[in-house]
């Protein structure tokens, strides 16, 4: 049986949607943790309906949480396995929500936050048909299939993350500006300072202005 995605949203300001953004959490949480974010941008973005799904399983250390994939040894294998398994879950669920919303690819905003940063990578950079935007907060690329390739449309991309971040290395972040700036893609880079793993106020104003960029 093919699991399904279900999570809070923020309804537009000013209806009906124009715009859309999904938003994807972080391993062990859930879209209500991210939900504020919308809230705090709503009044420049009145015409976003705002998505958090709950990941599709249970996280394995916080069962009142959720993951994308789980944790093990090998962090560097779990990341591409987990990505793997989760990816068409999230596709299929960006699917039926254009299906639902009459909005398109271009009318989204795709936005996650540490192992949901992963996953906002590996499947934004993997859909046939480019989005307005993807924005990462303090994760890492896992490439999906064909990007190295350059079968991808190319998506404009915000990376951010903390200097002090000890749970997810920043230079994961530095390193995924590189790649994808060598394939071409137009990355904007914001890293804030004295800050850890979370979102800082001016990673917040960053990932807003890069928004608004994308004539939006």
């Amino acid at each position: 049986m093919t699991k399904t995605l279900s999570g809070p949203m923020l309804p537009p300001r000013s209806a009906p949607a124009k715009h859309l953004m999904v938003m994807l959490h972080g391993y062990g949480s859930d879209g209500a943790d991210l939900l504020p974010i919308g809230q705090h941008w709503s009044g420049n973005l009145p015409d976003f309906l705002f998505v958090a799904p709950n990941a599709p399983d249970v996280c394995a250390i916080n069962p009142g949480g959720y993951e994308w994939f789980p944790l093990k040894t090998d962090r560097t294998l779990s990341r591409v396995e987990g990505a793997e398994h989760s990816r068409p879950i999230i596709v299929n669920f960006l699917i039926d929500l254009w299906a639902q919303t009459g909005l398109k690819p271009a009318d989204t905003i795709l936005l996650g936050f540490s192992q949901g940063a992963m996953m906002t990578l590996h499947v934004g950079l993997s859909l046939d048909e480019p989005l307005a935007g993807i924005v990462a907060f303090s994760g890492a690329l896992i490439p999906p299939p064909g990007l190295v390739d350059g079968l991808t449309p190319k998506t404009p991309v915000a990376i951010l993350d903390g200097d002090l971040d000890n749970v997810v290395d920043p230079n994961l972040s530095r390193e995924a500006v590189e790649t994808l700036t060598g394939l071409g893609y137009d990355v904007s880079y914001h890293r804030a300072t004295r800050t850890a793993h979370g979102i800082s106020e001016d990673m917040l104003d960053f990932a807003l202005s890069f928004i608004l960029a994308q004539s939006i």
